[in-house]
């Protein structure tokens, strides 16, 4: 079993959480323990919201059809990328020149908190979609938007060379926060014959009842960040003129990024097999009930089951990042991704599909851990800010390719294999495009 934060803090005097930041400050072990768990606090938003409960609920219960509420879903969250994609390297920008990183993502917080407990007042009824779409779009912006100011605050935490299980430990407790959230919603509200507080299942009560679990799981949980966790000084600068200075740096990054070239070859590659991995994450509940004719329940639980594996292999390769390095935990887990979603390819047999699917799951967490790792190594540490908004852009900006090669391979072919053989080659390029950066070397 994978040790946890507390366990590997406590293993030695001062040996993780108290040396120096890569900013020079010397952090408790509370306040790196109060970051990390602000994944655990935030990831209970896209486990019920976006992937297991209200998705789902929407399709089926909201929309006036399935195939109407799909499409409509797909043109929410796609306006929602198109405004984290726009604006978190502003952001970021802005936040640097003003110093101060919490009230940024205090706001963004709140506003994710609000949005999804607003959740509980879409009924079962068509005339609640837009409600539930506008909802669910503001806390998709205020969730990524949060996570700029959230990454960018991992360089100051520890020392360098600590970075690695740091983020690969935070990624891990964030999957099981949502697993957990998910789970006391399915065991108190959406599964029992006579929900918790007598809610009345024939108005979605039970799975509306969720949503406000899922705000107040956020809300409560992000609490130790932001009363243990030191912020930087703030530098005198009023809003009009950080937003002024910080949008005249950005355009100066983007003017001079010849000289953060290596940094610009990063986001390159991580933008393309990062569409890759979200791709899988997406279809492959849908690959799995089509291809081997899982039932809704079944897809249920192989999607628990494949964020539980992620958790653990996030958790587990923490130590491989710091002794290793990023990048190369990348590569092994791009390699790994890349062999194992061929052989789920060619099985027809659901008992291997099952096998390899997991070990996929594996190496998911560590991907995404040592990526952000990677990015706070890289990234220079009076622009954090702004390269995690960067970051964050890499993420949204082309993330409707491959969901679009996806669906334009499987119509061609009539095949979902043909469709899902459309990720490997995303996985293969972004590996080819990681071999050209040059990680920082790692200090001890």
């Amino acid at each position: 079993m994978a040790a946890s934060p507390l366990d590997a803090a406590a293993s030695g005097p001062q040996a993780i959480v108290s040396e120096a930041g890569a900013g020079g400050a010397r952090m408790p072990k509370r306040a790196v323990l109060a970051w990390c768990f602000f994944d655990w606090a935030n990831s209970a938003f896209p486990t019920v919201v976006q992937t297991f409960l209200f998705s789902a609920y929407f399709t089926s219960h909201v929309a006036a059809d399935p195939a109407s509420g799909t499409a409509a879903w797909g043109q929410a969250t796609g306006i929602a990328a198109l405004a984290i994609a726009l604006l978190s390297p502003p952001l970021g920008a802005v936040a640097d020149v003003g110093g101060r990183r919490k009230p940024w993502l205090a706001a963004l917080t709140l506003l994710t908190v609000l949005a999804t407990a607003a959740l509980w007042f879409v009924r079962p009824d068509p005339a609640f979609a837009l409600l539930g779409l506008v909802a669910m779009a503001l806390g998709t912006v205020g969730f990524e938007l949060g996570t700029v100011f959230y990454n960018a605050m991992l360089p100051g935490l520890v020392a360098p060379a600590r970075i690695g299980r740091i983020s690969g430990w935070a990624w891990g407790l964030g999957y099981a926060g949502g697993l957990v959230c998910l789970a006391v919603a399915l065991l108190g509200f959406v599964l029992p014959a006579q929900p918790l507080f007598g809610l009345d299942k024939a108005s979605a009560e039970h799975v509306r009842a969720a949503m406000l679990l899922t705000a107040l799981w956020f809300a409560l949980f992000s609490l130790p960040l932001f009363l243990l966790v030191p912020d930087r000084a703030a530098t005198g600068r009023g809003l009009a003129g950080a937003v002024g200075d910080g949008l005249a740096q950005l355009l100066r990054t983007f003017r001079d990024l010849r000289r953060h070239a290596n940094i610009a070859r990063f986001l390159l590659a991580k933008m393309i097999y990062i569409d890759g991995l979200n791709t899988l994450f997406a279809f492959g509940g849908i690959y799995a009930a089509g291809q081997f004719g899982m039932s809704l329940e079944q897809v249920l639980i192989f999607g628990i089951a494949l964020n539980v594996t992620a958790g653990l292999g996030a958790a587990g390769f923490a130590w491989v990042d710091d002794w290793v390095g990023a990048k190369p935990t990348i590569l092994i887990s791009l390699v790994a991704t890349t062999l194992l979603g061929v052989a789920i390819l060619l099985t027809d047999d659901v008992a291997w599909f099952w096998g390899l699917a997991l070990g996929i799951g594996i190496f998911l967490g560590p991907t995404q851990a040592a990526s952000r790792s990677m990015m706070a190594r890289l990234a220079p540490p009076a622009l954090a800010t702004e390269f995690f908004g960067l970051y964050a852009l890499a993420g949204k900006a082309t993330a409707f390719f491959g969901p679009w090669a996806l669906a334009a391979a499987t119509a061609a072919f009539d095949s979902q294999r043909a469709g899902m053989a459309t990720i490997p080659p995303f996985l293969v390029l972004g590996f080819l495009l990681l071999l050209w950066v040059r990680e920082p070397k790692r200090a001890a």
